[in-house]
């Protein structure tokens, strides 16, 4: 039985121990940032008060439930409310980290930014936010913005490049002329002026950086159309009398994925930086938002809170790493004189 070529490239890649790994790692880290919401959270997943069970996880409930005083909505961190679901038999399943991105820890025994402790396994920064909540949340957030900006130039990038490379002549030479005119463009003026016309937002930024964005991947879409436009298969189907469109969906571009997957990742690792750089500058998500950018402003804003830049920074390299190893996995599972 002959393997196909997807099988052998899939063969190849999980011989390269160091990208197969890699994959590994990301896919759980990534998987457990997603249910963040029960690794780390200021509620907890379940409480059974005076033989009733309470999910605050997904409902709001007031202190007046548990026994409270106000109408306000639970503060669960409050040693007054963990009594009382301590006693006469209530009980409550808390996630493992008891801080979402958001708490603030008011019962903090030190002044903030406080070092680790046992309470806050990473400290806490000059808020008094959990700094591992926001490393998790923070994870989220940048592989999510990553994922969306590098599918968002996948898409623009084949179209254009597509067209270019398959129509070649002077429609070639007029989009070549404009991505040189576009990418001229000075992008971070761009975003500072749109910053002060709009909220700081991800969908902004999204969008900002999609436009320029889908230059780089592009060109490997053009080359790949440009050496493929005159083999003989492209030259039977156009005998046959098969239309443009589909000479290029079912021929042409298949034949031509190989550069555009090997450069996937890297891309990714790109748009994470991008976003760090800018919540770094403040010009990325709202304050409010878990960032690693905004944690790393942090750490030069306060240097003696060692523990925020070195967390920080400890994960950014370790992500940027995986998907550094996991692109040079598949640019070696791709190359067919392997």
């Amino acid at each position: 039985m002959i393997d196909s070529p997807a099988r052998l490239a899939w063969r190849r890649f999980c011989a390269h121990r160091r990208g197969l790994w890699s994959l590994r790692i990301f896919l759980v880290l990534f998987a457990l940032s997603l249910s963040a919401e029960l690794i780390s959270n200021d509620r907890p997943l379940v409480v059974s008060y005076q033989g009733d069970l309470y999910w605050p996880l997904v409902k709001d409930y007031s202190e007046k439930t548990f026994g409270g005083e106000f109408d306000s909505p639970a503060d669960y961190l409050d040693p007054y409310i963990q009594q009382k679901l301590q006693a006469d038999g209530n009980w409550a399943i808390y996630p493992l980290n008891r801080y979402s991105f958001q708490t603030i820890n008011y019962f903090a025994p030190s002044p903030n930014p406080a070092a680790p402790s046992a309470e806050n396994w990473l400290g806490t920064d000059d808020r008094g936010r959990d700094i591992l909540a926001r490393l998790i949340y923070g994870f989220r957030v940048s592989v999510l913005f990553g994922l969306g900006l590098t599918a968002i130039g996948l898409v623009l990038g084949i179209f254009f490049g597509a067209i270019q490379g398959y129509f070649a002549g002077r429609i070639d030479l007029f989009f070549q002329r404009l991505i040189e005119v576009w990418s001229s463009l000075p992008e971070l003026y761009l975003l500072i002026i749109l910053a002060s016309m709009f909220e700081p937002g991800l969908l902004v930024l999204l969008v900002i950086l999609s436009v320029f964005g889908w230059m780089g991947l592009s060109d490997y879409v053009r080359a790949e159309f440009l050496r493929n436009r005159g083999l003989e298969y492209v030259t039977a189907a156009r005998a046959m009398g098969l239309s443009n469109w589909t000479i290029m969906t079912r021929h042409i571009l298949p034949n031509s994925l190989t550069p555009v997957i090997a450069f996937l990742p890297f891309r990714m690792s790109a748009a994470v930086l991008a976003l760090t750089s800018l919540d770094f500058l403040g010009l990325g998500v709202p304050t409010s938002t878990a960032s690693l950018g905004e944690l790393l402003a942090q750490g030069k804003d306060n240097l003696d809170a060692w523990w925020i830049t070195v967390s920080t920074f400890g994960v950014l390299v370790a992500l940027l790493l995986l998907l550094i190893f996991i692109g040079e996995a598949l640019r070696d599972a791709l190359d067919t004189r392997r």
